[in-house]
């Protein structure tokens, strides 16, 4: 279960990067690199995670539809948030640098509701 320790891990870096570095400012970001670097490092996290679930070891990832197809197959509720997270944290964050607290903490919210899931998921199998 190191990938449920290193994915929290990853949002936690994230939440402090937005903290520490973003400078919050009217329900807004200030300072869009650090915005871009906290949704890639929460993205990242939630990939940790799902790659530890599908035994996923070889370097590099696989392609975004590939995880949405094996969540379709798994579980329509962690597709979602997988989709929110996906947009949130990836493309409007990492990419965009959008400043938006509220798209971030939503987006957050999903990355930390996967992990969970793996890690429940996970303990089913063990047990």
């Amino acid at each position: 279960m190191n990938h449920i320790i290193e994915a929290h891990r990853y949002i936690e870096n994230a939440r402090e990067i937005l903290k520490d570095k973003a400078n919050k400012e009217d329900g807004f970001y200030q300072d869009k690199k650090y915005v871009k670097m906290a949704g890639n490092t929460a993205y990242n996290g939630v990939l940790v995670a799902l790659d530890g679930y599908f035994g996923i070891k070889k370097k590099g990832r696989k392609n975004v539809e590939w995880y949405k197809e094996e969540l379709g197959k798994t579980d329509k509720k962690i597709l979602n948030s997988f989709l929110i997270v996906y947009n949130a944290l990836h493309l409007d964050m990492g990419y965009d640098g959008l400043p938006s607290i509220v798209i971030s903490n939503e987006g957050l919210k999903h990355a930390e509701n996967i992990i969970h899931w793996v890690e429940m998921k996970q303990e089913l199998v063990n047990a």
